[in-house]
């Protein structure tokens, strides 16, 4: 493993930024304390800075010797709505707050990669550090670029990096297409008419007709979407009723549709619209369905994923540098991916035993409060990050 010999020398001192900042959680747009260590360090370090862009987010500006193209490193601040298990001594100081999904390690290893890259600036050209809030919910890279992220800041590509419980210590997995789902949410409310449970006849009840929508939006899946199309819906909330012997008015249903594509998605939305509203008319019920696309499929570009991985191989033996087969999380980043070329990666985590004494009786997987992020490897995300940005803006220039 090649790692940058100064980032190495370091791992102790990343070690503990990142467990200061696994104590301190913060929720999405509420990165206040983490933005103002984050701006802290690369003010320290002779990086300028600007504030605010997504209203808690952080850009860092490293300027090489002289000007030219312009490369993006992103990393996420946000915590997630989760009472942590674990009672080491960095577990969450805020109750109801944990760094579940990674992204305390995420920002150490960018600013891990700041630190080198101020002191070593023997490259052409600029790399932006792009410290985002509210990935988990918000769309914080969405309110970045709302507020002028890429007018303000442009960049030639863009490049981020998540850590993955199971893949080994040491292995980095990528690859070309998309690789998250997209991430939409739904809810269907039933209007029927209420009454007394004995009488049904008198009544029209909701319920009934909310299990005949649940088991006809399944035949989208099965009968309406391509078999070789891959997407998932998941109905997790239903809500109706207060007493046994009464029919209510109404009945609420909420869930979740991934997919990678946005024709499966179109196609998915507007079958459970007219089964949704074709059900309730037969049964003389009401459908009242909203459908809202939040983050859209993250599809890594073909020619800087090639990049990444070739600067990966550089630096690790051609067995620790996996595939990533796509899976149906969906990540934010894919918004940055949108507007600009890129490459989205994966770091492996490990399965667990790095974790101290005292943590949970969970297994160690993101948005589980037993998790925590294996310290390990904060040089190699840290080196990795830097050399890939070293290498973009060194690389020959396309005519």
């Amino acid at each position: 493993m090649q790692l940058i010999d100064a980032i190495a020398a370091q791992a102790g001192y990343l070690q503990a930024l990142r467990r200061d900042i696994h104590a301190h959680p913060e929720l999405a747009f509420e990165e206040t304390r983490t933005a103002d260590l984050v701006a802290d360090l690369l003010t320290q370090w002779g990086i300028p800075i600007h504030r605010g862009l997504g209203k808690t987010g952080v850009v860092g500006i490293v300027e090489g010797r002289k000007p030219g193209r312009a490369v993006g490193l992103r990393a996420d601040m946000d915590a997630l709505p989760i009472q942590e298990s674990n009672h080491f001594a960095h577990a969450s100081r805020h109750p109801g707050k944990m760094h579940a999904c990674g992204h305390d390690g995420h920002t150490t290893m960018l600013l891990g990669a700041a630190q080198y890259l101020a002191g070593h600036r023997d490259f052409d050209g600029t790399i932006y550090l792009i410290f985002q809030p509210a990935e988990e919910h918000g769309g914080g890279a969405r309110e970045m670029m709302r507020d002028g992220l890429f007018e303000r800041f442009p960049m030639q590509a863009v490049f981020g990096l998540h850590n993955m419980p199971g893949i080994p210590a040491g292995t980095v997995a990528l690859s070309p297409g998309p690789i998250l789902a997209s991430n939409n949410e739904f809810k269907l409310t039933v209007r029927g008419k209420g009454g007394h449970a004995a009488m049904p006849h008198l009544a029209v009840d909701p319920i009934a007709v909310a299990g005949q929508v649940m088991q006809a939006f399944q035949t989208i899946i099965s009968r309406n979407k391509k078999p070789l199309e891959t997407a998932v819906l998941s109905i997790t909330m239903l809500h109706a009723g207060d007493v046994p012997n009464v029919i209510p008015d109404s009945c609420e249903m909420q869930g979740t549709v991934r997919a990678y594509s946005a024709e499966t998605l179109d196609l998915i939305e507007r079958r459970m619209r007219e089964i949704a509203e074709g059900t309730a008319a037969v049964f003389g019920a009401q459908a009242d369905f909203e459908f809202r696309r939040n983050y859209p499929a993250t599809i890594n570009h073909p020619a800087e994923t090639a990049f990444a991985r070739e600067v990966l191989l550089d630096m690790l033996p051609a067995g620790q540098v996996a595939t990533q087969v796509p899976i149906m999380a969906a990540e934010d980043f894919s918004f940055m991916l949108e507007a600009v070329p890129g490459c989205y990666a994966f770091i492996g985590n490990g399965d667990g035993d790095h974790r101290l004494p005292g943590h949970g009786e969970g297994p160690c997987l993101v948005h589980n409060p037993s998790y925590d992020f294996n310290d390990s490897i904060l040089p190699l995300g840290a080196s990795f990050l830097a050399t890939l940005a070293r290498r973009w803006l060194a690389r020959p220039q396309a005519q």
